[in-house]
């Protein structure tokens, strides 16, 4: 697992042990980030599930301006923290190890870009995207990247939320929710 692209490219970074994580796949990453890479610079990132921390990771090193990190496990976040510190992007970040719907209900601020890559056997996806949308914290004109299994089927949120594309790899699927907004003029 490696930084595709950006001022950490090609540092490897850090896995956890075991089968409970999943980290996302090179080939999905690189579809997933030409999908949001002008969504990316400048922008305020949430990966709520981090796990490895990569795709917070690879969004800082193509220029976001700052990632808050979530993961329930203790291993996981110390991972996070460790991949950050490897790939010097630590003065950028956050790092919180807890209940990521907990952190949605109480983190009292809203972000740009928010990616969403839980377990894939639990309901995890489908009450985050619901929660995000509940609390309003993706700001507007704000895009969320949901990744599951190929067959789960996501919610349809009320406005001002959509549903967008769905991109498919394998057995898995991306879908992009965005956060509607005034008409950006410029």
């Amino acid at each position: 697992m490696r930084v595709i692209s950006g001022t950490a490219r090609g540092r490897r970074l850090g896995e956890l042990e075991g089968m409970e994580t999943r980290p996302t796949t090179d080939r999905v990453k690189e579809a997933l980030f030409n999908i949001v890479q002008f969504e990316i610079p400048g922008r305020k990132i949430l990966d709520l599930f981090g796990g490895t921390g990569q795709l917070g990771i690879e969004a800082l090193s193509r220029g976001a301006a700052h990632c808050t990190f979530v993961d329930q496990r203790s291993d996981a976040a110390a991972l996070i923290r460790s991949n950050l510190k490897l790939t010097g992007l630590s003065s950028q970040s956050r790092v919180v190890q807890g209940d990521s719907l907990g952190f949605l209900q109480t983190c009292g601020e809203q972000f740009d870009v928010i990616f969403l890559d839980p377990p894939y056997r639990a309901d995890l996806l489908e009450r985050a995207v619901e929660a995000i949308a509940a609390f309003d914290i993706l700001r507007e004109h704000g895009i969320m990247v949901c990744e599951s299994a190929l067959d789960k089927v996501l919610p349809t949120l009320n406005a001002p939320y959509e549903r967008g594309k769905e991109y498919r790899y394998g057995k898995i699927k991306l879908t992009i929710y965005r956060k509607t907004g005034r008409e950006l003029h410029g």
